[in-house]
């Protein structure tokens, strides 16, 4: 027989209605919190897992929301270089008024006063800031207005060549802005005459002029000098005696004389060479002539020359109507090129948007797939946790209900 003392039944009965009563209070703040796991001791294994888990989750909610954020400030960018290019096509539409021989030069000052006001909204359109005030073609230079005019009135960059980034994913970057020198001040010139001297070394300009001046073979003229072309070519009329002049076109980086067509060629004919058709006019012995070929071009610039010249050009003189043609041919070049820059870049921004499209649907479901995991370790089955707070409430209850009778027994209810 076994002896059982009051002290132990005492201890006993207690002992267990606390363990029944922590299993109830465990389970009933599981079912406050609707987790099963609240602190490491309830499954150290379990905790470290979820901990783990939702590391993971903020990395991925990190990453969406600068997905977000880069989604946002392309989609600016590609609608403000939208609207960008509605203004140079404008411009474009004006230009080509403007080399209509029938116009007037009243006309052609209402067509100037125009482009004025298209400059200036090209301008404002350049200057956009984002949701946080800062320029988006500034590179780094943010509180930096991208484009202001300088003493003389010419509108000029301001911004550096910086291009900022956001990473969205581990390892994946994406640029979010754009530097304005690349999309509005380095864009590819027509082919012009950049300058002219009369071979005095006085300064004083050529009694000629070149006329129609035209690349017509682009593949001749990389032929022609390749593995590089040259920034300038010279054009020089020169005395062959008996009063006859020749021109030559020089490479002024080697000094190498170019072949023309017909050759060789002369004053008020037209001839090719280097992919590049001419004629130079009205020319006198030492005429030299400088015609960019590679040269870079602002869209602004371009703007403001052509401005310059529909209030300056008269058109009285073959002279100066072969240098308004010429305004209006070169104008309508680097318009062209620079609608063709703004739309490649565009072409690059819809680029990085499928990018950041398709990273932001992979981080959704690495997303869901990680709170799936975490749910199933983390949360209460409230339909279970119920049914065990009702268990184990009818357990406590009957154990109390034990205890106080067991309580009762004592020897000295026998005597």
């Amino acid at each position: 027989m076994i002896r059982i003392s009051s002290q132990q039944i005492f201890s006993g009965g207690i002992s267990r209605m606390q363990d029944v009563n922590s299993n109830l209070v465990k389970t009933q703040e599981q079912i406050s919190t609707g987790k099963k796991v609240n602190r490491p001791s309830d499954d150290p294994v379990a905790a470290a897992r979820i901990l783990k888990l939702n590391q993971e989750v903020k990395r991925i909610e990190t990453y969406e929301r600068n997905a977000n954020l880069a989604d946002n400030r392309i989609k600016q960018e590609e609608s403000t270089l939208s609207s960008a290019v509605d203004i140079i096509q404008r411009v474009r539409e004006l230009t080509v008024q403007a080399g209509s021989g029938s116009l007037s030069a009243n006309d052609r000052q209402s067509i100037s006063a125009e482009l004025k006001e298209r400059l200036g909204q090209l301008a404002n359109i350049a200057n956009t800031r984002d949701a946080s005030g800062e320029y988006i073609f500034s590179g780094f230079q943010g509180s930096t207005p991208a484009f202001a005019k300088d003493d003389f009135g010419a509108w000029k960059y301001q911004g550096d060549e910086g291009q900022r980034v956001l990473e969205i994913d581990d390892g994946v970057t994406v640029p979010i802005s754009d530097h304005g020198k690349g999309i509005f001040v380095n864009v590819p010139a027509a082919v012009s005459v950049t300058g002219s001297d009369d071979g005095t070394g006085t300064g004083v300009a050529a009694q000629g002029y070149v006329s129609g001046l035209e690349l017509i073979a682009p593949k001749d003229l990389k032929d022609a000098f390749s593995p590089a072309v040259p920034d300038d070519l010279t054009v020089r009329v020169i005395d062959v005696g008996g009063g006859n002049l020749n021109i030559e076109v020089e490479d002024p980086r080697t000094g190498t004389i170019l072949t023309t067509q017909p050759s060789p060629a002369v004053p008020g004919e037209e001839f090719v060479v280097a992919g590049l058709r001419m004629t130079v006019n009205d020319a006198a012995d030492g005429d030299e002539f400088t015609l960019g070929i590679s040269d870079k071009q602002s869209i602004f610039g371009t703007i403001e020359k052509l401005i310059a010249g529909l209030d300056s050009v008269d058109k009285a003189t073959p002279k100066s109507s072969a240098e308004y043609d010429a305004l209006i041919a070169e104008s309508l070049t680097n318009l062209d090129n620079g609608q063709e820059s703004i739309i490649l870049k565009q072409t690059e921004l819809g680029g990085r948007l499928n990018a950041i499209e398709s990273t932001s649907s992979f981080l959704e479901d690495s997303g869901l797939y990680t709170k799936e995991i975490r749910s199933q370790l983390q949360d209460v089955d409230y339909a279970e946790a119920i049914s065990n707070l009702s268990f184990q409430s009818f357990v406590l209850q009957a154990a109390q209900q034990s205890f106080a009778q067991i309580s009762r027994l004592s020897l000295f209810d026998r005597l």
